[in-house]
């Protein structure tokens, strides 16, 4: 039998445009058209971890809200295992970065909220089991005021994993935690998904965090944002961000940005214009060699804490 080398995502001609009133009643004029998303053309692999950078307000967020079904596009389709998305759908999970899980609901009773259907005893089961993978022991009847912001974090992905999804969409799930927690969060996200296997899409500004994690990194472009690049990041993990192959391809997604040879922890300057995007489908850039960048060493992930702020 011959392979399957179908996409699990696959975008053709994504473009979108919203209409802005509030413009139009400041220049008299009818609604003007605001173009959010260009073209976009990118294909998904079966269990690939994927990322997708870009400057600020270039319409990150909008592309997955369109990939996940929330949002209807002006021209273009999305395709998952070659049928169109119309709608949302129960086999695709979203995540976004403020905090989803229920107050009034345990630690438990959030896990398992997705499986109300299920019997008993596999409700337990599952329950416990990814209790168990987020690490959150001794915390299942806890309730989301006693828990940490990472804590809480743990228990919106386990929810989400509970519910056997194939595909899991991430909204800057981490944008909200401080520095050291992020890091931490990074390293188990890491973790549960080569365990679990599941496809991610991932949306974030924080270039470290992409190439940390992911199979490969989207870059967009300034909106009318299109697909400007694809970086590979072909390094085993856990993954040492020190490693010359890593500030490649970390200096890479800076030049495609338009901020050659960034430090640390900078983002591109405020007006700065990206790199033009190539017309149609680009190919994977394997991040070419680069000045090396001086930047403190990163842990692959800090101590867990029992307490509060883990």
């Amino acid at each position: 039998m011959a392979p399957n080398h179908q996409p699990k995502i696959d975008i053709r001609g994504l473009s979108t445009s919203f209409r802005d009133s509030r413009r139009s009643r400041r220049n008299g004029r009818g609604a003007d058209d605001v173009h959010v998303l260009r073209d976009v053309n990118l294909t998904v692999r079966e269990g690939e971890f994927l990322c997708i950078v870009g400057p600020s307000g270039c319409g990150k967020s909008t592309l997955l809200n369109i990939i996940a079904g929330f949002i209807k596009a002006t021209r273009g389709e999305v395709f998952i295992d070659g049928r169109p998305v119309t709608g949302p759908d129960p086999r695709r999970i979203f995540i976004f970065q403020e905090n989803g899980i229920f107050p009034w609901l345990t630690v438990e009773e959030n896990i398992g909220f997705g499986l109300l259907d299920a019997k008993p005893a596999e409700r337990r089961e599952t329950v416990a089991h990814y209790v168990r993978v987020v690490g959150l022991n001794g915390f299942e009847r806890a309730y989301p005021h006693a828990l940490s912001g990472g804590m809480k974090q743990r228990v919106e992905i386990a929810r989400a994993l509970a519910a056997n999804p194939d595909v899991l969409y991430m909204d800057e799930p981490f944008g909200a935690l401080d520095f050291l927690t992020r890091l931490r969060m990074r390293a188990e996200l890491v973790e549960i998904w080569q365990r679990e296997k599941k496809t991610v899409l991932f949306v974030t500004h924080d270039v470290d965090e992409s190439v940390q994690l992911a199979d490969r990194v989207v870059v967009m472009s300034q909106r009318p944002a299109a697909v400007a690049d694809i970086v590979g990041v072909d390094v085993p993990r856990p993954r040492d961000m020190d490693a010359p192959e890593m500030l490649r391809a970390r200096e890479r997604i800076f030049e495609v940005m338009g901020f050659a040879h960034a430090g640390a922890g900078h983002a591109p300057e405020e007006g700065r214009p990206a790199a033009a995007p190539e017309a149609g489908q680009p190919a994977v850039s394997q991040a070419p060699a680069a000045a090396a960048v001086s930047r403190p060493p990163v842990a692959a992930a800090a101590p867990r804490s029992a307490a509060k702020g883990a």
